[in-house]
């Protein structure tokens, strides 16, 4: 008997341990600038930043461009950005930073991601992914897409229109992924930058499963304007249209496109603002990405989930609560047959559930806090998550 109890504990334990592997929140953010295109810091500075600030994974994202040839940058003679150099100096030295001063100022050779990688990975607790930004336009809209993991230059494809532009550059994305038998990842970013995208464009495309709920980046319009549609009521609108053509749902990531690092408030694109939790077994690419198309995964602004359970039809969460602040949970859907999105159930508390019926396109839910965000995206904004789409 004493022996098939101790089989029985042990057993359990084993159980146990690899329950708790599968639920490892990782932290990170997939739209990331440095001075290798229009950020205004070293990848090493920017690098660290977020390390520091327990993000488990990190995409630097650069506009055309990926970290592997020669690059100097000329930095501009501000006393900030001047100031910014002799703290990078300091912090890593004379034998890895390798500059040039003349009558016109200094210039820095940036580290490739060859040699800032080492520097900061680490097993288990810390992941550089590759990314790309691609940066493509038409009639003078910026239509911009990220490739995660991406294994080589993807060069813009252009096009006669908004979505043809954005259908070509997905198929450019896929077509590596293909070729490579690797999982890259394209995103759509910030369709109201610039007001280039509309719903239509994005309800047209094929082969995207990701797109940017929420940016941190001052001029992208997330919240809409009293003509133009936000990002959650577009979100809505898309996956009724991928749903009533069997096409898998779009899935909402928040990311900071962080630009700016020595100038801080509403104006400055700083780091911070939102980032993807993704519930992955390790912390390789591969198994990120996997783990997002799998939608399990939430986007955050600042509120953490202690759980989040989406099997079938069925939403069931809690809140990591913070002494002083009250949470609103919303499941947010569509009703077959209907062309707008509504609240099915609200519950102030930290932890709801919700049951998708058959009358039920799709659900998700929304957590709002009442805690002020520190240095929002917009003045006023308040601390939030949102889970991904769950469908019959």
């Amino acid at each position: 008997m004493k022996i098939r109890q101790i089989i029985g504990l042990f057993l359990f334990l084993s159980i146990l341990s690899c329950k708790q592997k599968e639920t490892n929140w990782l932290k990170g953010n997939l739209h990331t600038h440095t001075y290798w295109s229009d950020g205004d810091g070293f990848p090493e500075m920017v690098l660290d930043w977020y390390k520091s600030n327990d993000y488990q994974f990190i995409a630097l994202s650069e506009h055309n461009i990926i970290a592997r040839t020669e690059k100097w940058k000329k930095l501009p003679k501000s006393m900030i950005y001047q100031q910014a150099f002799e703290d990078y100096l300091k912090k890593y030295g004379e034998d890895w930073v390798e500059y040039k001063e003349d009558s016109t100022g200094i210039s820095v050779k940036l580290k490739t991601e060859t040699e800032y990688k080492p520097l900061f990975e680490e097993a288990d607790k810390f992941a550089i992914i590759t990314a790309q930004e691609i940066t493509d336009g038409y009639g003078g809209k910026p239509l911009h897409m990220n490739a995660t993991n991406v294994q080589e230059l993807i060069q813009p494809r252009h096009g006669n229109s908004v979505a043809e532009t954005m259908q070509n550059n997905i198929d450019a994305v896929l077509e590596q992924r293909k070729a490579t038998g690797e999982p890259i990842m394209p995103h759509i970013n910030h369709p109201n930058f610039g007001w280039a995208v509309t719903v239509d464009d994005m309800k047209s495309l094929r082969g995207e499963r990701f797109f940017e709920v929420f940016n941190g980046h001052p001029q992208v319009h997330n919240y809409g304007d009293s003509t133009r549609m936000g990002m959650e009521e577009m979100w809505d609108q898309i996956n009724i249209a991928y749903l009533n053509r069997n096409q898998p749902m779009m899935y909402g990531i928040a990311t900071d496109d962080s630009h700016n690092y020595h100038l801080f408030g509403g104006q400055y694109s700083n780091s911070g603002r939102g980032w993807v939790m993704v519930n992955s077994k390790s912390l390789d690419a591969k198994t990120i990405i996997e783990t997002m198309e799998a939608g399990n995964f939430y986007a955050s602004t600042g509120v953490t989930l202690a759980s989040l359970e989406q099997e079938e039809n069925d939403i069931e969460l809690e809140v990591k609560a913070e002494a002083g602040v009250n949470y609103t949970i919303e499941f947010i859907g569509v009703r077959k047959g209907s062309d707008k999105s509504e609240v099915f159930e609200t519950v102030n508390g930290t932890e709801a559930s919700f049951e998708l019926t058959k009358e039920m396109l799709f659900v998700r839910a929304r957590v709002r806090s009442s805690k002020i965000k520190e240095n929002p995206f917009q003045e006023g904004d308040y601390e939030m998550a949102w889970t991904q789409p769950i469908s019959n």
